[in-house]
Formats: structure tokens, sequence, C-alpha cells
């Protein structure tokens, strides 16, 4: 039986237990804030990492989980500490959240250490918050159990429903084609969006509570719940009640997650048809925990694991539809066979025991096997001459014709060029050629933005929806396409893709995982000799920082400084 830790041991004893005038302080300031020493005398304090703002949407009603978190953990014996952090917004932060993903993980990391936790609850769900939270917990490694702000409801125009994101980007292109009208597009922004939570698309938000879940950091079937549904705040008020039960059972993240729990998330991912951002964020993730995950095994997974959530932007239908469907749980179910079911997770059972009862309630929304949207290889790892360290591509977005595909590269030097050339009449451009975006990356961007490369406004009106697009940016989990993103060594820093010329040609090669420009190797020696390294973007500040430090896509991400399970020395408290 395990050994429950006792209340002199808990991290927080020294804060508020140990004789001295320290502590005295600690205890009189509690008591100016109204709480007796009976609160927290000898109980977990624990944590709540709160990313609730005015300008998140998605985390509007965050406000209100929060208090359901602490009466779950008061309801276990413990001392709930609200404890706000930055909010990353997706539709508001420029230039891009990633940029600031970062940035909440040294927060979380250090909010966690310089205060009297002995374990977290994490709150979070639009997109990079999931794993920025994940990142710094793993590495304060205290007990840590995360809440995912769920996805919102669905969206609805004139009867016919709408996913956030998807079908924002299919009907900006039917209204740049002329076949909806300005008024539709207005009905559509007052109709798309129409409760808190994160997009209800297998967008990456949806991809990263579920992967989180997967991994074992989340309770069972916790990340399908819509966030206006009932069940929502009853699973917060558990997630509290779990965060002090994972103290007393010293419970921490390196001693459940391994390889294979790892493994499992990336499984997750890959049965959902997730976004291709879950591949940095993973990477990212496992490398604070100590642990080696590179873009070679989300290949070979990819390779057995087939595409049975029927979702958008892959499939038809959405999270609303997922959940009753079944969840993650009967997802996980179905696939069972692919997964180590021995993994542990902050349900205190493993990650089979949590599936044991599973049940499928609609089998046109997790599909079965043999109706797989796709049967294996869901998302690809391309390399070349253009991407020596990798690029991603998700084949079920795309249209197969284009999976093996050579074409004349259209290049646009940065966003801003694209966004000023793309639908201008003279562009020289067709169906078959190869749209380059370029200084899009964790850099260049700066930031490595959501940059989504538009069809040309004269094929569209032509009746072409789809065409291969390269870049070293990312693109939102609720877009879709023939888009291959991820380049890496990004062209900022001098990377092939910095190379390309326009009429240069590109040949993508889906099933043979190859992505080559058609040119010569003395040609391109002759172009990166030639090449100069454009100005520094930032002078000072965090700007400066991250292009300092940041890891190039393949590697995460992150900073060079934060990876790795290297001891932080705990405060002195004098």
């Amino acid at each position: 039986m395990q050994r429950k830790k006792r209340p002199e041991e808990l991290r927080s004893h020294r804060w508020y237990g140990a004789p001295g005038r320290k502590t005295f302080d600690h205890r009189s300031r509690s008591a100016q804030m109204g709480y007796d020493k009976g609160d927290y005398a000898g109980k977990p304090v624990i944590a709540i990492v709160n990313t609730w703002s005015d300008i998140n949407p998605r985390h509007a009603h965050f406000r209100q989980r929060a208090e359901e978190v602490k009466r779950g953990v008061w309801q276990a014996g413990g001392f709930p500490v609200e404890m706000p952090a930055i909010t990353l917004s997706e539709p508001f932060q420029k230039p891009s959240t990633m940029m600031y993903r970062n940035l909440l993980a040294m927060e979380t990391e250090e909010l966690l250490r310089s205060y009297p936790a002995d374990g977290c609850v994490l709150m979070g769900g639009c997109d990079k918050t999931t794993p920025a939270l994940v990142m710094g917990a793993l590495s304060m490694g205290l007990p840590a159990i995360y809440l995912p702000a769920g996805p919102m409801l669905r969206g609805n125009w004139h009867g016919q429903v709408l996913g956030s994101g998807s079908d924002t980007r299919k009907y900006w292109a039917e209204l740049r084609a002329g076949t909806i009208t300005e008024n539709d597009w207005e009905e559509i922004e007052e109709g798309i969006a129409r409760s808190p939570g994160h997009c209800m698309t297998m967008g990456t938000a949806s991809t990263m509570t579920s992967a989180v879940e997967a991994l074992g950091l989340a309770l069972p079937g916790s990340a399908s719940i819509p966030a206006a549904d009932s069940h929502h705040p009853k699973m917060a008020t558990a997630v509290g009640r779990r965060a002090v039960e994972l103290v007393w059972e010293d419970a921490t993240p390196a001693s459940l997650l391994t390889r294979a729990s790892f493994d499992n998330a990336v499984i997750c991912v890959l049965a959902c048809g997730g976004s291709t951002n879950a591949v940095i964020h993973l990477i990212a993730m496992a490398r604070r925990a100590g642990i080696g995950l590179d873009l070679e095994r989300f290949d070979a997974l990819s390779r057995k694991v087939p595409v049975i959530a029927n979702l958008r932007p892959s499939g038809k239908y959405l999270m609303e539809d997922f959940y009753y469907a079944g969840g993650l749980r009967a997802l996980l179910s179905s696939i069972r066979d692919l997964l180590d079911l021995n993994a542990r997770t902050v349900s205190g059972k493993t990650l089979g025991e949590n599936l044991e009862g599973a049940k499928l309630f609609n089998a046109e929304v997790i599909l079965p096997r043999e109706k797989a949207l796709v049967p294996s290889g869901g998302l690809a790892v391309l390399r070349g001459n253009l991407a020596p360290d990798g690029a991603i591509i998700k084949p079920a977005a795309a249209e197969p014709r284009l999976l093996q595909h050579k074409g004349r590269a259209v290049v646009f030097e940065d966003y801003n060029d694209l966004q000023g050339r793309i639908d201008d009449a003279a562009l020289d451009v067709d169906a078959d050629s190869v749209i380059v975006l370029r200084n899009a990356g964790p850099i260049g961007a700066p930031g490595m933005p959501e940059w989504e490369v538009p069809i040309p406004k004269k094929l569209l009106q032509k009746g072409v929806r789809d065409m291969v697009r390269i870049s070293d940016a990312r693109m939102s989990g609720t877009a879709y396409g023939c888009c291959v993103l991820h380049v890496a060594p990004e062209s900022y820093v001098g990377g092939p893709l910095a190379l390309v010329k326009t009429g240069d040609v590109i040949e993508l090669d889906v099933p043979r995982r190859r992505l080559q420009v058609l040119v010569d190797d003395a040609e391109l020696t002759r172009r990166k000799r030639d090449w100069r390294a454009p100005a520094r973007r930032f002078q000072r500040g965090y700007g400066a920082l991250f292009s300092q430090h940041i890891r190039q896509a393949n590697e995460g991400c992150d900073f060079d400084f934060l990876e790795g399970t290297a001891p932080t020395p705990e405060p002195e408290i004098h």
C-alpha cells in the first residue's frame, strides 16, 4: 500500500508550519485575508493556475470554474489558492500566441516554485495555453492535474451547422470567390461562436486537451465535455478533490509519465485527425519531462494509426457530437490494442482501467476502423533538400491528387508580400503552381504564427479549392488543404526555403515522404553563398530573449535553457 505523505512533509509547511518570524508573517497575512489557521494548517495547498481574462472568450467561464475547483479542494481537506497567469487568447494576441507559449510556461513554473504550493490545478484550453501550463508544471515537478476548458457549442447559420475556424476559412474563400454575399458573411460572423469554450472542431485546442487526457494528466472523459454542459462544473469540482489526493500520494508527473505515456498521446492525436501543431507541443512537453520524442516517432506511429474521429476539418461532425457519441474514452477504447494500457494517470488508475466501461453511442461520429477516414498516415513527416530537418503535412486535409505533385514555385517573401499580391489579377499562378511563403517561422515571423496561405482569388473564381502550399509557419488546426508546414530549418536563419526562386520546380511526394526543389546542388550552394542574414527583429525585451533562445519547429520551439530536468533550487524561507 502506498504511504501517505505526512502533514509536516508538505512543501507548504515551510511557509506556514515551521517556527520563526517569517512564518509568523505568512500566518498573520493569511489572517489579514480572513483565513483561520484551521483553514490551511497541515493541509495541502493547491495552486489553481487560472488563465481567465476579459480578452479570452474561450476561457470566459473560468471565473466560475475556479470557484468550483475550490469547492472540490475544500471538500477533500485542502486549501485552494487561485493564481492568475497570462492568458494566451488565440483570436487577439499578436503576432502569435506561440510567441508567448514559453512565457506562460515560465510563469507557471515560477508561480509554483515561489509560492507555498503543494500541488496544482492547471486551467487551460485555448490552443497554446494547454502545452504551456503542462510544460511549466512538468519542470516544477509538483503533483499536477489539468482542467480543460471544453469546446463551445455548435455554430449555426440558416440551419447549417458551423464549425469555428474551419467554416471561417471556408466561407471567407466563398466570399472572395463571389458565391456568398457580404450580408451572408456578417450573419455567419454572428452565429459561429455561441458560448464559452474553445473551438468545437478538432483544432489545436481540442487536439491538445485530448492529448493531455491520453497522456494521463487529466481525469478520464474530461477533455470532451462541452464548456456549457452541466457536467463541466461537476468535473471541475472532481478535479479539485483529486488534486488534494495527488499531493498526499506524492503523485508527481515524473512518477506517472513515461515514453509510453507520450506514445499514447501521439496515438490519440493521430486517431483524432488532430492538429499538426500537436507535433511541436508534444515534443516540447516530452523534452521538459526528460523524454525523447522526435518527428520520426510521429511518422512511425502514424503509419499504423487510423483516423477514426469523423470531426472537422478532416470529417463532418463537431466536438459536441463527439461528446454525446461517447467522447474520448470511446475513441481510445476502440484502439486499445495500439495503446499502452498500463500507463499510469492522475486518476490513480491506469489508462486501461480508465477506459473500462466506455461505450460508443454513434458510429458515424467515432468510426469503426474498417470505415476510418484514413486507414493510416493521417500525418506525414517530409524530408528532402527543402526540409532537411523535416516538415509536416496532414494528408487527410488535402485533395488526394495533390499528394504526388510537381509544380512551378510562386514565392512570397513574407506575409505582407503575400497579402499584397495573392489576389492580384496579374499574378503569374495557376492551379498546378506551388505557393511558397517564407520568413514565417519561429524567429522570422516572429513567433511562427498560424499564417494560412489562401488560394489566389482568380483561381477561386475558376473553382479551384486546393493547391500545394509550403511555408515555415504553422497553420490553425481548424484549417484544411494541401499545406506543407513547419519547414525546418526556417528560411529566416538560412534554411533551404530561403533559396527558392519563383519558377523553380518543387516536387511533393507524400507516399515517399519527400519534399524537393528540383535545382542541382551546385546552384543551391551558390545561392546559399549569396544569401545574407536579415537584421535582428528585436533589440530588447522578451522579443530579444525569444529570438536568442528559441528552438526550431522540429525541436519543439522551446527555449534552450528550459529543456530537460536539471533541478532548480527551492526558495529559502527567511
